[in-house]
């Protein structure tokens, strides 16, 4: 089977190892490039009153490694002995592994199970809504695409409207950029080739789809397959023309049950 992992790096590049060691052709092929962000007076704001935050919440690894990268001298962001009193929420186990290699105490961590099948904001909600308290203050860390780092992430509103209702205060800093890829001629020929030849598209979030579309906006996706790790995605990829499209949790193991399920 040729799979075609659009994920950013690194991360596609260990799930291309993955789905070729199972006897798979996969290449990546990322639709999302990550940048650090050019004005890092917001993080450092962030860093200055990080001991006003019942929690703070990172969105993926991105957000966990700009984040750290970004700390101010002498803050012990590489030492187990980090002085974390905050909660640590994440949506997934890459951003829990993100955390313990920067130093966070595991049981600093929450986050949803890692033997489940949802790893979003609605599950995070599921494990910490009775945690929060009237007055306490979150900080969500995120990734922009538009190059303000103050402004709220639409993608991480759904969470940020269930912190306000309980009464939480949420403030939002940009840790990374994102932006399409920058793909030549010859590359976009073949993606559209490997997708008349029968290539599964594996996404990992509505952005890729969004940056494929706009990369080749003139291809018919009508016999085209993919396997989204949302439902959302899934949606988007459906709303650009794709036949067939599976859901499937985000973990590698479960990604290969529906990509084979395809064949």
């Amino acid at each position: 089977m040729h799979i075609i992992v659009t994920r950013g790096q690194p991360q596609a590049d260990r799930w291309v190892r993955f789905f070729n060691h199972v006897g798979h052709q996969a290449v990546a092929w990322p639709l999302v490039q990550v940048h650090p962000v050019s004005d890092t007076a917001a993080l450092l704001q962030a860093w200055r009153h990080w001991g006003d935050y019942f929690a703070v919440m990172f969105v993926s690894p991105h957000a966990v490694h700009y984040f750290f990268a970004s700390a101010p001298p002498g803050m012990p962001v590489n030492s187990a002995q980090l002085a974390i009193n905050q909660r640590a929420w994440a949506t997934g186990p890459g951003t829990c592994s993100a955390l313990l290699s920067h130093g966070v105490a595991p049981d600093r961590v929450d986050a949803p199970d890692p033997n489940g099948t949802q790893f979003d904001s609605e599950a995070l909600w599921h494990k910490i809504a009775d945690t929060v308290r009237p007055g306490c203050k979150v900080l969500i860390v995120r990734g922009d695409s538009t190059g303000d780092t103050r402004a709220a992430g639409s993608g991480r509103d759904w969470l940020a409207q269930h912190l306000q209702s309980a009464g939480a205060l949420v403030d939002f800093v940009v840790a990374y950029q994102r932006s399409a890829p920058l793909y030549g001629a010859t590359d976009l020929a073949w993606a559209s080739r490997a997708t008349y030849e029968g290539g599964v598209w594996v996404f990992c979030s509505t952005q890729a789809v969004a940056h494929l579309h706009r990369l080749l906006p003139q291809q018919d996706w009508s016999q085209a397959r993919a396997v989204a790790t949302h439902l959302r995605i899934a949606e988007a990829a459906l709303q650009i023309g794709f036949g067939q499209v599976l859901v499937s949790p985000p973990n590698l193991a479960a990604v290969l049950a529906s990509l084979e399920s395809s064949a």
